[in-house]
């Protein structure tokens, strides 16, 4: 009896475009076809356990506070669970966005992605100090055709990621570069890195190996590429770092950017304030669409700065419409002291969209004012120029009050660093102790001899201990001034004790030849010095 090979054949029902079919497949092919499906339900699980979290938490919190509203009617909770649900719409409506991004009004323009890089490493300034950014810009006049705000998001997505990767100091390497055919733009990072097993599963919702994240970061970074027929590559080693390069089609002909026919309502005959505020939902939606960055901080700008974006967004376009100038500088100037707790590079990124969206609007309105009605361009200059000088207006006085307050707020910071940097303690009513700890250098000697001698004239103190354990070492120069202070404390009647002197300062002011006056009294320890002055 002969035993001949055979081929095991497996057969799968397979749904395709043009119908249902069986289709048999060897073993081999089974066993890919098997690894593809069980990745497949593997993805579908993480998006289901993830939608089921993101969504389950708000509304079982909603939930409870309807239970709480039976028992005690009041606003609060009302407010909370509102928010709550508002939560819970987000992660949903996030999810749809990605599902469908050709969903999302934004027309195809030709775009320059190495200035959008330079653009988005402007809104890292905060983090240079730890990670340094180290870029290869090159090709940079080579556009790509494509969705400019939804490619700026991607692009920051993965840039926040590269940073948040970094935990302590690390850096982060930006090329961009063009070939015949495409445009190559490659982040990488010196981070944590990302597991083998877990580098098939990024861009999967809700899919992360961030402790507190959603993964549609990485998802909508993903479909945009996908949808600009791009493609993305991951390589990353653990402890190492992670490497995302992406590859996208050059513009072959450089067609020229139209404007946006808005889908918008118009009753014949108004005005552009009217027009306005009848489409103002339009109006927010192509705000939040244009500021991809300040989009996704506008909670943290709410809670940090107090400000409401849309609603002062409304504002300063009616301002603006209305003429009303003394009214808009006026809230320029408190835009100016709220936005100077905040970012001035986000401040400016929203002006600039509210004045886009604006001109959107205006061509919009003059589309559709045009037809029947008696139109010209003189008129429409008119007021393109008008709106222009209102807007200037607006971020010259805007600039003016950021300063100021920046200024102060330095100002204020600076003298609360002087005043921790010379913590005069009140032990009792006539005496004091000032613990020195660091560098002393000629600027602090200064700050330190003012606000001394100021304290014992304003307060009338009889003992002052300054206390010198934290001091390791002091130049010749700043030994001379410390002396002059001790003088003139004793000349204001104000006994002077120093205590905790270390070895390194003792040899110095030995090697310097300088010696105490009499009058000032040596402790070897703040302890010794307290026993004595407090229970005289």
């Amino acid at each position: 009896m002969t035993v001949e090979k055979c081929t095991l054949v497996f057969y799968f029902f397979f749904n395709n475009d043009e119908g249902m079919e069986w289709v048999n497949v060897s073993t081999k092919d089974y066993k890919a076809i098997n690894e593809f499906h069980l990745n497949q339900l593997a993805s579908v699980g993480q998006i289901a356990a993830g939608i089921a979290h993101e969504v389950k938490n708000p509304l079982t919190a909603v939930k409870g506070f309807l239970q709480l509203l039976k028992e005690s009617p009041t606003d609060e909770y009302l407010d909370i669970a509102q928010s709550e649900l508002n939560n819970a719409l987000a992660t949903l409506e996030n999810l749809l966005h990605v599902s469908k991004p050709d969903a999302e009004d934004e027309p195809y323009q030709p775009i320059k992605l190495a200035v959008e890089l330079e653009v988005l490493f402007t809104l890292f300034q905060d983090q240079i100090y730890r990670v340094e950014i180290q870029r290869n810009l090159l090709d940079t006049e080579t556009p790509i055709y494509g969705k400019r705000n939804q490619l700026k998001k991607a692009l920051f997505n993965l840039l926040k990621n590269a940073f948040e990767a970094i935990p302590q100091k690390g850096t982060i390497f930006v090329q961009h570069y063009a070939t015949d055919e495409e445009i190559h733009i490659s982040i990488k990072d010196t981070g944590v890195g990302i597991p083998p097993e877990k580098l098939k599963m990024l861009g999967t919702p809700f899919y992360t190996t961030k402790p507190e994240g959603t993964g549609m970061g990485l998802t909508q970074v993903f479909s945009v590429i996908y949808e600009h027929q791009g493609k993305i590559d991951v390589h990353s080693v653990p402890g190492e770092g992670t490497t995302f390069h992406i590859k996208l089609p050059k513009m072959t002909n450089t067609p020229t950017r139209g404007v946006i026919n808005l889908n918008v309502e118009y009753a014949q005959g108004e005005d552009i304030r009217h027009f306005l505020l009848r489409n103002q939902d339009v109006f927010e939606k192509r705000l939040l669409a244009e500021a991809v960055n300040v989009n996704e901080k506008i909670n943290e700008i709410q809670r940090v700065g107090n400000i409401d974006l849309l609603s002062n967004a409304h504002k300063l376009v009616l301002y603006i419409v209305d003429g009303r100038e003394h009214e808009m500088i006026s809230f320029a100037r408190k835009e100016g002291v709220a936005w100077a707790k905040y970012s001035l590079t986000l401040a400016l990124e929203w002006v600039q969209t509210v004045r886009r969206v604006l001109w959107d609007f205006l061509y919009n309105y003059d589309r559709l004012h045009s037809v029947g009605a008696q139109s010209s361009r003189e008129q429409f200059f008119e007021l393109e120029r008008r709106f222009n000088h209102m807007m200037d207006q607006f971020l010259n006085h805007f600039f003016i009050s950021y300063t100021e307050c920046k200024d102060q707020l330095i100002q204020s910071q600076r003298e609360m660093v002087n005043n921790l940097s010379v913590p005069i303690i009140p032990l009792t009513a006539n005496v004091c102790i000032l613990p020195l700890i660091g560098t002393i250098d000629k600027e602090r000697a200064a700050i330190i001899e003012e606000k001394v001698i100021n304290h014992i004239g304003e307060m009338r103190i009889e003992v002052l201990i300054l206390d010198l354990s934290g001091i390791s070492s002091m130049e010749t120069s700043i030994l001379n001034q410390l002396m002059g202070l001790l003088n003139g404390m004793t000349m204001m009647g104000c006994k002077a004790v120093v205590t905790g002197l270390r070895p390194e300062v003792v040899k110095q002011i030995i090697r310097s030849g300088i010696s105490f006056e009499k009058s000032v009294i040596t402790k070897g320890t703040l302890q010794q010095a307290l026993v004595d002055f407090l229970h005289e």
